[in-house]
């Protein structure tokens, strides 16, 4: 549903709505999304390959089948070390 780019990060919005989103990203060798935060807490799920996942400073590897949880308002990053996907959670409000 996101295929690898060369030189790139693919997303694909999978699901939206008032409650959240789901999220479908494709990391190529190399790249990543730099530091940032978030209003909201978010689950990342590793579908293929192995993420580097940094929240505030502490650096976690992941590989496929494996997850974590990026809380509401904490630094973090995301990196390939080499090719991989990983679904986004994105939970927004409580059901």
């Amino acid at each position: 549903m996101a295929e690898y780019q060369d030189g790139a990060v693919v997303s694909r919005e999978l699901l939206s709505s008032p409650q959240g989103t789901v999220t479908l990203f494709a990391f190529d060798a190399g790249q990543g999304l730099s530091e940032h935060t978030a209003p909201f807490d978010a689950l990342v799920i590793v579908q293929e390959g192995e993420a580097q996942i940094a929240i505030e400073g502490s650096t976690k590897v992941l590989k496929a089948g494996e997850m974590i949880v990026m809380p509401a308002g904490k630094p973090h990053a995301v990196k390939a070390p080499a090719r991989f996907k990983m679904l986004l959670v994105m939970i927004r409000t409580a059901v």
